[in-house]
């Protein structure tokens, strides 16, 4: 009987994300995009929320569920968050956001994701999905206890709201890494399904830019020393090495609470979408029963 969790063909269902500026300048590249899926609409801190409340109501227009990542401490106000979260879901038709801590050189009062979710207004005002950020080699920054209490606290909120809640990871290359921190988080008491981040097809200087970027670097030299640093930087970096492993977990390990993989398009959203149709993981040709796989993920 196949996992609940996979695709009637065993894959595992992707998310995939893209800027405000791709979406709309480039409306062409959501032809490649299966209807239902979630693709999270980025935002860096240097677009305009004229922009990404437009981007997101083409991606709903489109029939693609839009994710937009709201970052905690680049709201001066509760009123700007207010007003953001109005406009996402009264303009944009955004039932689903990303709920992280972002960063800005003069942050506001809402320093944490937490306290986005404290206030209310995720309810209050539309948003029916939250997603918060997982760090399956750890954040720089937060200590693994302090990333532990944050979980907990997020729990006893998921417990008293109408939003379902899930986790969505930076992006990494270890998959033995990935597995080690899942039991970890079970061990923790996790209750919410986790999305894990995987990089698309690219080329591996492409990867290294990103991976620095991300604080990833480890997960890279242990992909390189596996395939070795000169064919890795010559072929580019194949998925599979990664999401291959994560599917075999979910059909060998009924009690994970892994549910789908979210791929970062560093090679471009076409040479993602072709390389996650050819998979499986993506189709256009969907059963009903798929579809919803693909939508409640």
């Amino acid at each position: 009987m196949t996992d609940q969790r996979l695709l009637d063909n065993g894959r595992l269902p992707a998310s995939t994300e893209m800027s405000p500026k791709q979406v709309v300048e480039k409306t062409e590249l959501l032809a490649h995009i299966p209807a239902g899926t979630k693709v999270y609409v980025t935002d860096l801190g240097n677009t305009p929320e004229d922009m990404i409340v437009s981007a997101c109501r083409i991606l709903q227009d489109s029939n693609l569920t839009a994710v937009p990542h709201m970052a905690a401490r680049r709201y001066p106000s509760l009123a700007a968050f207010d007003q953001r979260i109005r406009r996402l879901t009264q303009e944009a038709g955004a039932t689903e956001v990303l709920a992280i801590a972002g960063e800005a050189q003069t942050p506001g009062p809402l320093t944490c994701s937490v306290k986005m979710i404290e206030t209310g207004l995720f309810d209050a005002l539309g948003i029916r999905r939250i997603a918060v950020a997982g760090h399956p080699e750890g954040a720089p920054d937060i200590q693994p206890d302090v990333i532990r209490a944050y979980l907990t606290r997020k729990h006893e909120l998921a417990a008293s709201s109408d939003a379902e809640f899930r986790i969505v990871t930076q992006f990494g290359f270890d998959p033995y890494r990935v597995s080690l921190w899942l039991d970890e988080l079970r061990e923790w008491g996790n209750r919410f399904p986790v999305h894990i981040g995987v990089a698309g097809p690219a080329k591996m200087t492409t990867l290294l830019k990103y991976a620095a970027f991300a604080g990833v670097e480890n997960s890279l030299n242990f992909l390189k020393k596996r395939g070795g640093a000169v064919v890795s930087m010559l072929s580019g970096y194949d998925p599979e090495t990664m999401v291959s492993p994560l599917e075999t977990r979910v059909t060998s390990q009924p009690a994970s609470q892994l549910a789908q993989i979210h791929v970062y398009p560093f090679g471009g959203i076409e040479k993602t979408a072709n390389w996650l149709h050819g998979r499986g993981s993506w189709s256009f040709h969907r059963s009903s029963s798929t579809l919803t796989a693909n939508e409640i993920a």
